[in-house]
């Protein structure tokens, strides 16, 4: 049913290609030069090295369904190309296919004005600036985004802006020159009319990044997530997106494909990691034979391989649905996929860690790196408990065949 295209196919090669030469050899040579200058926040000049090599190959905006901009895939042709470059946390950025500029990048198509376009959307697909992605707030629940606090308020040919946002991803790269700013414009409307965006420029007056904030440990650099405080900004009118009370339709649009992409990097994690697990186990011993004899260590494998394989299917279900019933129709196998991918990814960096031992939770490896990001997923684009209320609703709206005293002979 999810037969890959020939274009997706082709792709795939040319990238698995990519990836072996070029990528996973680099690696410990972005981690050399990560800092060595004496700044963590400034992208290592391997990054822009190999950045310019993906787009001499023709390797760029693969994510981007309108072939103007990107490739010009649908979400289940882009699927597959999503989790080869979810193999290595460095690659995303390599191929300009990372988060949130990915998402931001898709708003500013969408719903960009021809003026934001050429002043923001540009310079994006060309990787020569990063952007953050504001709605986190550190006072309410952002799970739902509708408790968001923030105002941005109309005063004459300008908006003023006043929150505080943290979980900013990218806000902490020095090339990060762009934010798009979620907030309310009005109160008073209907619950899902009261937000709106706005693109806010970093180095406007009143916009202060106070802190960038670790995960478990990790300050995930160059990019890094960062808290922000935005106190009286004032930006031109002609900065909102879309218009006043358009922020929720916009989050809910941008969200779709995004987890998409977030949920098929996570299907490459997890294949790394059962790679690696298996190449440890059949050059360790212990008790006096190869782990990779020892029963338990055999279950670890066999149920990895099971779980991939299943969330992977079901992630192309998600993405064939959107493509061919839209994202409305596809909410609940979306939810889904937020849900299993991230949990069936932990299982498996979790056996591997264990069949490594103490390598497994040092930076000798990438596993640690992997569950660090793999565990923050399941709060990223909403929580699992979120998730799963939504597709427990779907299914109790549905009309079933069978009423219970049916099914039971009664």
């Amino acid at each position: 049913m999810f037969e890959y295209s020939e274009k997706t196919r082709e792709l795939r090669e040319r990238l698995e290609a990519f990836m072996d030469e070029l990528v996973y050899p680099n690696e410990k040579t972005f981690y050399e030069q990560l800092g060595s200058g004496g700044d963590r926040w400034s992208t290592p000049p391997i990054i822009e090295e190999l950045k310019e090599k993906a787009r001499s190959e023709g390797l760029w905006n693969l994510f981007l369904p309108d072939s103007e901009y990107g490739a010009g895939l649908s979400n289940l042709e882009y699927a597959p190309l999503c989790e080869v470059m979810g193999r290595s946390l460095i690659a995303p950025e390599i191929f300009n296919c990372n988060a949130p500029d990915t998402g931001n990048m898709e708003v500013l198509a969408r719903y960009g004005t021809p003026e934001q376009q050429e002043r923001w959307l540009k310079p994006l697909l060309e990787g020569e600036i990063r952007s953050a992605f504001c709605m986190t707030e550190p006072n309410v629940a952002s799970s739902d985004a509708t408790n968001i606090q923030a105002r941005i308020e109309r005063d004459g040919d300008e908006y003023v802006v006043n929150g505080r946002k943290w979980w900013s991803t990218g806000a902490g790269n020095r090339r990060c020159k762009i934010a798009i700013f979620m907030g309310k414009t009005d109160p008073s409307a209907p619950r899902h009319e009261q937000q709106s965006m706005i693109l806010i420029p970093l180095d406007t007056p009143g916009v202060a990044i106070e802190r960038t904030l670790s995960v478990f440990g990790y300050d995930e650099a160059p990019h890094g997530h960062a808290e922000i405080l935005f106190e009286d900004v004032r930006v031109p009118a002609e900065n909102i997106l879309w218009g006043e009370g358009k922020g929720f339709r916009i989050a809910q649009g941008r969200l779709g494909p995004g987890r998409i992409h977030h949920c098929m990097r996570q299907i490459g994690v997890a294949e790394r990691a059962l790679e690696l697990m298996c190449e440890r186990v059949k050059n360790r011993e212990a008790f006096g034979k190869p782990l990779a004899e020892q029963g338990v260590i055999m279950e670890w494998i066999a149920d990895s391989r099971m779980e991939i394989e299943q969330a992977r299917l079901l992630t192309l279900k998600a993405a064939h649905m959107m493509d061919t019933v839209g994202n409305k129709e596809a909410r609940s196998e979306i939810a889904q996929i937020k849900v299993v991918a991230p949990n069936a990814t932990l299982r498996v960096l979790d056996r591997a860690i264990q069949a490594f031992g103490g390598a497994g939770v040092s930076g000798d490896t990438p596993l640690a790196a992997f569950w660090a990001e793999a565990r923050i997923l399941r709060l990223a684009d909403g929580p699992d408990e979120v998730h799963r209320a939504a597709v427990a609703k779907l299914e109790l709206k549905k009309e079933r065949r069978v009423g219970v005293e049916q099914s039971y002979g009664a």
